[in-house]
């Protein structure tokens, strides 16, 4: 819940430094609802991709105040966070929950990025992997076989914290998350898995390069410009 109108010149300052400067990696922006359609057109003719925060399960009804995936497609989005930490214990969203939200995302034709992750007891107590595994195995529909989609790890207790897990806690993680994707889904060695939990770019490019990190999802470093576009150029 950040970003005024203000918001759309860092978009462009972000669209133009990439248009002059290109990178080899993806980036895309995650506004909140208010500034999707506007920032649709503010990056109308940029490399950088748009997408949503969330989307409800449905694609329209009785539900105040919620987005549906066909809304965010319909203002020119193309991907969508579902699962994060902060709908998970703030809206005690389960995993059956996102597992109907990324059912909606494919069907408005949207590219879900699903986030998992253990909270600091879970991990003090040795049962990080294990939380993690089952998140995985309930919030991921059948549906996403054959097609395109990214998991993004994000270690709860990290999250706006300054707190980063070793290297060597990242790559475990990143390790056991892709062994269970390649237990269910085709292609699974394709499917991006990010790392998202007080990224910033001072040490954006040391998580980069733990084995089995394929890219980040930015929360406070990505608000302005400047510090978003020192993650980009880290990543390449």
């Amino acid at each position: 819940m950040n970003g005024l109108s203000s918001a759309l010149s860092h978009a462009r300052l972000i669209a133009d430094a990439l248009a002059s400067s290109p990178s080899t990696c993806r980036v895309a922006l995650f506004p909140p609802a208010t500034l999707l359609s506007r920032m649709a057109t503010t990056l109308s003719a940029s490399i950088v991709e748009l997408g949503a925060q969330d989307c409800h399960a449905q694609p329209s009804g009785a539900f105040t105040g919620d987005l549906s995936a066909e809304m965010v497609k319909d203002a020119g989005g193309r991907l969508v966070i579902l699962g994060h930490s902060e709908r998970r214990a703030v809206y005690h969203e389960t995993d059956a929950v996102v597992s109907e939200k990324v059912a909606a995302a494919l069907r408005a034709g949207l590219e879900p990025i699903i986030c998992v992750g253990e909270h600091r007891e879970e991990r003090a107590r040795g049962d990080a992997l294990a939380v993690v595994c089952a998140q995985l195995e309930h919030s991921l529909p059948p549906k996403l076989d054959g097609e395109a989609f990214s998991i993004a790890y994000e270690p709860i207790w990290a999250i706006g914290t300054g707190d980063v897990p070793t290297h060597k806690d990242i790559e475990i993680m990143h390790t056991a998350i892709r062994r269970s994707l390649a237990s269910r889904f085709a292609g699974a060695d394709q499917t991006p898995i990010l790392y998202g939990g007080s990224a910033n770019p001072a040490n954006a490019a040391e998580i980069l390069a733990v084995p089995g990190v394929n890219g980040l999802l930015v929360g406070g470093a990505s608000l302005m410009a400047e510090s978003f576009l020192a993650i980009i150029q880290a990543a390449g």
